[in-house]
């Protein structure tokens, strides 16, 4: 440490006559201090870690980009439970209808299952949202998970048709519980300026899980039709052991260390971004959870039938439809992983206006596909599109609520809509293919994401919300 003396001087203006009445005594009679000098402490270089940790260190310097998040280890958590989810799951959607069938039922009542599911995650949200306001994030997700679990294991061994209905809507409980919220682990953790690109990751972990748990269910489909619903179990338990582990407690607390009370749902539709939201989350579950898994299929088999394709093997109406959803699902996937964070960047409304646009305009001539390949190329570049505004969809939601409290009713109202739109698209457009054909059905489906693509062109501005 060197030693470096300073030599300090004052010195006064000139004294006028009435200086001394105008400065309370500091006139012409105050003293003036001689020079001085003091001895001041210099150390030559501060240590390492002071420099770091001060404010002007921490700045990026002029003309160098500040380095963006690296994604938080509870985050990959989630991403990596989603895909294992969203397998196991792809496991048992398959066998299910034929494991209804398998008590003596016919299709109508088999379907009743698949709709148990969905319609308690419909009644389920507006009681999933306060239970994590008033237990978490965390402890939501690992008890939806835990039902989920325990009701596919049941479900292995039940002994009747009704036992079943009931252990289908006890798996729809537990399913709304930790989608919502993760929704909420992903706002509450996720780096404001990267939460685009962790949605986008998100959601296509649970696309591939999609995609891959009907090829392993094929696999294991000599086992029977009770074993996949034991896959899937253990899929959950491996999930819900490595969220458990990994998972750290969130608190809503702001910066100061205070408790935010939990966003309510009047707050959030007070916001105008959060209405217009609700409604493209009510078209993307009916034109892209409801439409495209129970009317593609539908499609591809009249369009295999009328080109004389064989009943089986490649080009059948079976063998369509799978590479249909197949190319939509991956052509989805690629487009979240390329473009996910750019909203991010650049802002969510362009993204969720222009993404839903052009998969308005992408669904609505679904239905002229003449042949096979027509039909692969334009469910493929449909996927494109959706993956370009799913992540802004989720990101604006988590920037209405941000990331210091909880918003437990305000992001299950979101999946609420989602659902609500993926139940009742089979049974209207079914409805319409029988009347007027297959066209008028994909219509309407790119009519309502057309319709909320112009909603949210229309929204102010301002009323998107900066990410905290």
């Amino acid at each position: 440490m060197y030693r470096i003396r300073i030599r300090v001087s004052f010195t006064f203006p000139a004294c006028h006559k009435h200086a001394g009445a105008q400065h309370h005594g500091a006139g012409c009679g105050s003293r003036v201090r001689p020079r001085s000098s003091r001895v001041l402490p210099v150390t030559p270089n501060p240590p390492h870690d002071a420099a770091e940790s001060s404010p002007e260190s921490s700045q990026p310097s002029p003309g160098r980009k500040a380095p963006r998040p690296k994604v938080p280890t509870d985050l990959k958590v989630l991403v990596v439970a989603a895909f294992v989810i969203a397998a196991g799951y792809g496991v048992v959607a398959p066998v299910l209808p034929q494991f209804a069938t398998s008590f003596g039922v016919g299709a109508t009542a088999a379907g009743a299952v698949m709709s148990a599911f969905a319609l308690m995650r419909v009644a389920w949200a507006p009681v999933a949202g306060p239970i994590m306001s008033r237990v978490g994030e965390r402890r939501t997700y690992l008890m939806g998970l835990a039902v989920v679990a325990l009701s596919s294991a049941a479900t292995a061994f039940a002994p009747s048709y009704i036992l079943l209905v009931i252990l289908r809507g006890l798996g729809g409980i537990g399913s709304v519980m930790f989608t919502v919220s993760a929704m909420g682990l992903i706002a509450r953790l996720a780096p404001p300026s990267i939460r685009a690109k962790v949605s986008g990751y998100y959601a296509t972990s649970f696309m591939l899980g999609s995609i891959m748990g009907p090829v392993i269910g094929s696999l294991t489909a000599a086992w029977g039709l009770r074993a996949p619903f034991v896959i899937y179990a253990l899929a959950l338990v491996f999930a819900i052991a490595v969220a458990a582990w990994k998972l750290r407690p969130v608190e809503a607390r702001t910066d100061t260390g205070s408790v935010l009370l939990p966003m309510t749902f009047s707050q959030a539709w007070s916001i105008g971004s959060y209405r217009s939201l609700l409604l493209a989350s009510f078209a993307h579950g009916w034109a892209n959870l409801g439409a495209r898994v129970a009317i593609i299929p539908l499609f591809a088999t009249a369009i295999a039938t009328a080109s004389g394709a064989p009943a089986s093997g490649f080009g059948s109406g079976a063998s369509v439809a799978g590479i249909a959803l197949g190319v939509f699902a991956g052509g989805s996937a690629l487009s979240q992983i390329l473009f996910g964070g750019l909203s991010d960047r650049y802002g969510r409304r362009p993204f969720l206006v222009t993404g839903l646009v052009v998969a308005a305009i992408l669904t609505g001539v679904l239905g002229g596909a003449g042949h096979a390949w027509s039909l692969w190329a334009l469910c493929l570049l449909a996927g494109l599109s959706t993956g370009l505004y799913t992540p802004s969809m989720q990101a604006t939601l988590t920037d209405i609520v941000g990331s210091k409290r909880s918003g437990g009713n305000v992001m299950s109202a979101y999946q609420a809509c989602a659902d609500v739109g993926q139940i009742i698209a089979p049974i209207v457009l079914g409805a319409v293919i029988d009347d007027v054909g297959f066209a008028p059905a994909f219509g309407i489906s790119g009519g309502l994401l057309a319709l909320a693509g112009v909603v949210l062109f229309l929204t102010p501005r301002a009323s998107f919300p900066q990410k905290d």
